[in-house]
């Protein structure tokens, strides 16, 4: 009787509704670490696919097509990049097809923003800075540009030495902290790190066996690149450490189901900024008056606060206006026009045409 002898090696079966629907939901949230929202034709465009009306490729041609016949108005209107490259990145976390190389790493980004980045899957050649809200200003060091590839390939070479045999828990924990940290540090890229990092690193961690199929990634993208700040960032004099702790405990929650608080708040380098244990200190002492660290070391600490609250509402490049404010911080409508006319003095905001009177985001930062 004949005997197929590649009965074994089955073609990868279509994902399950629950695996596709984690797909597009970690997806779209990974756009907050750029300040990014999707549209609702691609929300529209993700249920088809997640309730099997199409597939992967037809919600990409679909986008295409999309954008050709309805191109942005406005250069600074990045929904096109949000929409693409959540789909891009949504068929990349439902396929299991991975390899622990640096090509991978560069095809991920190349397979991410083909069409969108002209560098898209490069090496930069330029070195870089960025500004960090969460370091009030400063920035990280990246990588140098003349030693890229031999940083990634040396880091991809020791994590592949490197033996997760006996470890606890916490001890794995650590290191995977330690890997990904390292890996977007070098910022091989000139945009895009982290959103390709993400998808990496997710894939990653299902080969060692870890599901990571959950909501922390969607829900809570912009408190992991600034964990990775942190993890990144030495201010000696200041006695500011690099510390993998935030990130620690944001992967005990993606792999262990965990359900530790992850405020951005809490991660700033002002010990000021950091969440109070009593959260009614303010309404105790409704009279202090003592100047202390905000994001500029210029506002009172009830004004950093609603500044610190307005960066976790609106990620980023988000618009939002005088009502948007109102509600994300509770506070009257005048005080909403003297805090944006303040933020906007200060430049840690700036006007938005083209979205109507008053709308305002966040300053672009630097790349």
């Amino acid at each position: 009787m004949y005997k197929d002898p590649f009965k074994e090696y089955i073609k990868e079966s279509e994902p399950t509704k629950r695996d596709k629907g984690y797909a597009w939901h970690t997806a779209i949230g990974l756009q907050a670490v750029d300040g990014l929202k999707t549209s609702d034709y691609l929300v529209h465009t993700a249920v088809r696919n997640i309730e099997g009306e199409i597939s992967f490729e037809e919600a990409n041609a679909l986008l295409q097509t999309y954008y050709e016949k309805n191109p942005a108005r406005d250069v600074s209107d990045r929904t096109e990049e949000a929409d693409k490259v959540s789909a891009r990145i949504a068929a990349l976390l439902s396929e299991r097809a991975f390899s622990f190389t640096p090509n991978e790493y560069l095809s991920i980004h190349r397979k991410l923003f083909a069409g969108i980045y002209s560098h898209a899957g490069r090496i930069r050649d330029y070195n870089i800075t960025k500004k960090e809200w969460v370091l009030n200003g400063a920035t990280v060091l990246y990588g140098s540009a003349t030693e890229l590839r031999a940083t990634l390939d040396y880091d991809f070479s020791e994590e592949k030495k490197f033996s997760y045999k006996n470890l606890s828990m916490d001890e794995i924990i650590h290191h995977l902290a330690v890997f990904v940290s390292r890996l977007w540090q070098i910022h091989v890229f000139g945009e895009g790190n982290t959103r390709t990092t993400a998808v990496f690193f997710i894939k990653y961690l299902r080969t060692l066996g870890f599901d990571a199929a959950n909501d922390i990634f969607a829900e809570n993208a912009w408190y992991f690149r600034n964990s990775l700040v942190r993890a990144n960032y030495n201010d000696l004099k200041n006695g500011i450490h690099e510390t993998t702790e935030y990130l620690e405990v944001f992967l005990r929650n993606l792999l262990l189901d965990e359900k530790h608080p992850l405020h951005n708040r809490t991660l700033h380098i002002s010990g000021a900024l950091k969440e109070t244990k009593n959260p009614y200190i303010e309404m105790k002492k409704p009279d202090i008056d003592e100047i202390k660290a905000d994001i500029e070391n210029m506002f009172q600490t009830k004004t950093a606060n609603h500044i610190l609250k307005l960066c976790e509402a609106f990620p980023g490049q988000t618009i939002f206006g005088r009502s948007d404010v109102m509600n994300a911080i509770d506070i009257k409508s005048s005080r909403a026009s003297d805090l944006l006319r303040e933020m906007a003095e200060h430049g840690i905001i700036e006007s938005v045409t083209g979205h109507g009177k008053g709308k305002y985001r966040f300053r672009q930062q630097e790349r």
